[in-house]
C-alpha cells in the first residue's frame, strides 16, 4: 500500500505514534506496578524471573511445612519433659522403697504408685497431635503401646514402626524429625536404658518385698534417667533446627521477593515523569502541526 502522506507528514505521524506508545506503556506501568507486562517487554529477564518465582514458591512451601513440624516437635519436647519429671518421681519412690524400715504392705503401696506413673508414661508415648501418634514412627495412625494393668507386664510390645521422616531446610539440607516411643521408652538395643523395663523390675521387687532386688533396681534407674534426658535433648536440638530453618527460609524469601521486584516492578515515579513528558510532547506536536499552513486547490487557481 502506497502512503498518500508527504515525507514530512509521515515523519510527524511516526513521531506521534512513538509518543503514544510511551504514554500507553507508562499508563500500564503506573496502573499495574509492573514494568514487564509480557515477554517481549524484556526477554532477557524472563528466565531469571521465572527461576526466582519458582524458588520463592518452594521456599514458601518449606516454611508452611516447618510450621506444621514445629507443632509436632514442640509437643514431643513437652511430652518428654513431662516424662523425665515422672521418672524422677519413680526414682524417689524407689529410694523410699529401698529403706529398711519399709514393710511389705508399704512397698506394695509404693508399687501401685510406680505402676500408676508407668501408665502415665504410656499415655505420653501415645501422644496424639492432629490425628497422628507422633511417637509411632511412620505408622502414625496406631498408638505406640497399649496398657493392661491385669498383666504381669502391663505394657504391650511396641505397636508402631521405624521413623524415617526428615525435614527439609530451605538451604537444601535435611534433618530427622522424630524418635519412636520404642527408642525413647523401651530401647531394644540396650535393655539397661529401658524405661518400662526398669519400672516393671522395680514394681516386681516392691511387690515381692525383696529389698536386695529393690536396691538393684535403684542402682539401675540413674542410667535410665540419663538416657531419657538424652532423648529429651534430641527434641531440644530439633526445635533449634526448626527455628534456624524457619529463619533461613524467611530471609531467603525476602531476598527472592526483592529480586523479583527488581526484575518486574515498575519505577512508578519514573513512569509518571515519562507520562507527563509524553503528554507535553504530544500537545506540543499537535500544536505545531496545527500551525502548518494548509494549501488547497483554490490557492493554486487564485
Amino acid at each position: 500500500m502506497v502512503s498518500s502522506l508527504t515525507p514530512a507528514n509521515q515523519e510527524f505521524v511516526n513521531n506521534l505514534n512513538q509518543i503514544n506508545s510511551r504514554m500507553n506503556t507508562a499508563v500500564l506501568q503506573i496502573s499495574s506496578g509492573l514494568s514487564m507486562q509480557q515477554v517481549s517487554d524484556n526477554p532477557d529477564e524472563v528466565s531469571p524471573l521465572l527461576q526466582a518465582r519458582a524458588a520463592l514458591a518452594s521456599s514458601q512451601q518449606i516454611s508452611t511445612n516447618l510450621g506444621l513440624v514445629k507443632t509436632e516437635v514442640d509437643a514431643g519436647e513437652q511430652a518428654l519433659s513431662t516424662a523425665t519429671t515422672l521418672f524422677d518421681q519413680v526414682q524417689t519412690l524407689a529410694a523410699e522403697g529401698a529403706t529398711g524400715t519399709q514393710t511389705a504392705a508399704s512397698r506394695a503401696t509404693l508399687a501401685q504408685q510406680v505402676q500408676s506413673i508407668e501408665q502415665q508414661l504410656v499415655g505420653l508415648a501415645n501422644t496424639n497431635i492432629e490425628g497422628r501418634y507422633i511417637f509411632s514412627g511412620d505408622t502414625d495412625q496406631t498408638p505406640a503401646y497399649s496398657y493392661d494393668p491385669t498383666q504381669p507386664d502391663p505394657v504391650s510390645a511396641y505397636l508402631g514402626s521405624a521413623s524415617t521422616r526428615v525435614v527439609q531446610d530451605a538451604n537444601g539440607t535435611t534433618f530427622p524429625l522424630a524418635l519412636t516411643a520404642q527408642q525413647i521408652f523401651d530401647n531394644p538395643n540396650d535393655p539397661t536404658t529401658s524405661v518400662f523395663g526398669a519400672i516393671n523390675g522395680l514394681v516386681t521387687a516392691l511387690n515381692n518385698n525383696d529389698q536386695t532386688a529393690i536396691q538393684t533396681s535403684v542402682n539401675g534407674l540413674s542410667n535410665v534417667s540419663s538416657y531419657l534426658n538424652e532423648q529429651l535433648a534430641f527434641y531440644g536440638t530439633t526445635q533449634d533446627n526448626v527455628e534456624s530453618a524457619t529463619n533461613f527460609a524467611q530471609n531467603q524469601q525476602t531476598e527472592l521477593q526483592t529480586q523479583i521486584s527488581s526484575l518486574q516492578d515498575a519505577d512508578v515515579t519514573s513512569s509518571i515523569m515519562t507520562l507527563t513528558q509524553s503528554q507535553t510532547a504530544e500537545q506540543a506536536a499537535l500544536g505545531a502541526e496545527a500551525q502548518i499552513p494548509r494549501q488547497t486547490l483554490f490557492d493554486f487557481l487564485g
